[in-house]
C-alpha cells in the first residue's frame, strides 16, 4: 500500500497562528486593563484613607476648641451685650458638632461656618478694651493660640491630601473609576482671614 505524505496548507497554518497571536494579544490586553483599575483603585482607595487619617487629627484639635467655647462664652457674655446673636450662633454650631449625626463632609462645612463665627466674635473683642484686659480672657488666649496652631498645621495637612484626593476624583481616567465606586469630591477647610495672614492666633487678640 503506497505510502501517503498529507500535504500542509500553509495558508492554514498561518491563520491558526495569527488566531493564536490575537488570543495572545486580547488575554494580554485584558490583564493589562486588570492591573491598570487595581493600581487605580488601591490608589483611590489610599487617598480615601489619607483624608479619613488627616481628619481625625483635625478633629481631636477641633473637640479641644469646642471644649472652650463655654468658657468663652461665659467669660464674654457680660461684656459683649450687642453680640449675642453671635454667641448664641456660635453655641448652636458647637452643639451641632458634638452631636455625631454629621458625617467628615458636614463636619468640614459646619467647621467653616463656626471659624467664621469664631472669627467675628474675636475682630468684636477689639472694641471692649476691659475684656481684653480681663485675667480669665487673658487665660483662654493663651489655651485658644495653643489649639489654633495645632489646628492650623492639621488644617493644612488636611487640606493638601484632601486637595490630592479631589485631583484623582477629577482627573482622567481615574474619575471614570471614582464615578463607578462612588467617590465624590470632598470640601476643603476654609482658611481663617487672620491664619492666612499669620498662623499665630494671638493676633487676633492684640491691640
Amino acid at each position: 500500500m503506497p505510502l501517503r505524505i498529507k500535504c500542509v496548507n500553509t495558508k492554514e497554518l498561518v491563520f491558526s497562528f495569527l488566531s493564536l497571536l490575537n488570543s495572545v494579544f486580547f488575554l494580554l490586553a485584558i490583564l493589562l486593563i486588570f492591573i491598570v483599575l487595581v493600581v487605580m483603585f488601591n490608589s483611590l482607595v489610599a487617598k480615601k484613607n489619607r483624608v479619613k487619617n488627616a481628619f481625625a487629627s483635625v478633629d481631636v484639635q477641633l473637640k479641644k476648641r469646642y471644649d472652650l467655647v463655654p468658657n468663652l462664652i461665659a467669660t464674654v457674655n457680660q461684656y459683649m451685650q450687642h453680640e449675642q446673636g453671635t454667641l448664641s450662633k456660635l453655641t448652636e454650631l458647637r452643639g451641632l458638632a458634638q452631636s455625631g449625626r454629621l458625617g467628615t463632609r458636614g463636619r468640614v462645612e459646619l467647621e467653616n461656618q463656626f471659624s467664621q463665627t469664631m472669627e467675628s466674635i474675636m475682630v468684636a473683642v477689639e472694641n471692649y478694651p476691659d475684656l481684653k484686659a480681663s485675667q480669665n480672657f487673658l487665660a483662654l488666649q493663651g489655651s485658644f493660640n495653643e489649639i489654633e496652631e495645632q489646628l492650623s498645621a492639621a488644617r493644612r495637612t488636611f487640606n493638601a491630601v484632601t486637595t490630592d484626593y479631589n485631583d484623582a476624583v477629577e482627573m482622567f481616567p481615574s474619575n471614570v473609576l471614582a464615578g463607578l465606586i462612588g467617590y465624590r469630591l470632598r470640601p476643603l477647610f476654609e482658611m481663617p482671614a487672620i491664619e492666612r495672614e499669620n498662623p499665630n492666633a494671638a493676633k487676633i487678640f492684640a491691640g
